[in-house]
């Protein structure tokens, strides 16, 4: 049997920022949830596809809750890390910062974004697997395994 191709944490993170201008607003004079979502989703396939070497389709998202309100001219700062990684499926955490101009940050979200790899016929294919190294990485994979199975049990109830 073929020995499994092995990736590391740092191998695949992500970091990306971005300034809230007009366009990402809503009404209110805030940030549009759909538009963190967007960047969101970004920074977990490139985290994907940098793991994977293929490109990668979202399967589900976990939270996307707002804790810290996010208005025009703010700084953000979007970090992307693998936590999990099952047969052909990626678990990406990304946390979405608010910096100030101190460069001072809070935390605005975090979210588990689950994303499938595919090969060039758009079937899922397997991944590498993850080497879980500090104490924080282990955290994360038994979480991960957690999360995983939680999601499983969703997914037979509404069947």
């Amino acid at each position: 049997m073929e020995e499994r191709i092995m990736r590391r944490v740092a191998d695949s993170a992500v970091i990306q920022t971005q300034l809230v201008l007009n366009s990402h607003l809503n009404g209110a004079g805030r940030l549009f949830g759909g538009q963190l979502m967007e960047w969101i989703d970004v920074v977990a396939t490139v985290v994907a596809r940098r793991h994977a070497h293929c490109n990668p389709t979202t399967a589900s998202v976990d939270n996307l809750q707002f804790k810290e309100a996010v208005h025009l001219n703010n700084t953000l700062i979007i970090e992307g890390k693998l936590t999990y990684v099952g047969r052909t499926s990626m678990e990406v955490r990304v946390d979405t910062f608010v910096e100030s101009l101190s460069g001072a940050r809070k935390l605005v979200n975090t979210a588990y974004v689950v994303m499938v790899a595919l090969d060039e016929n758009e079937h899922p294919m397997e991944v590498p697997g993850l080497l879980v190294e500090t104490d924080e990485e282990k955290a994360e994979w038994e979480a991960g395994v957690k999360r995983n199975d939680l999601r499983k049990h969703r997914r037979a109830e509404n069947y």
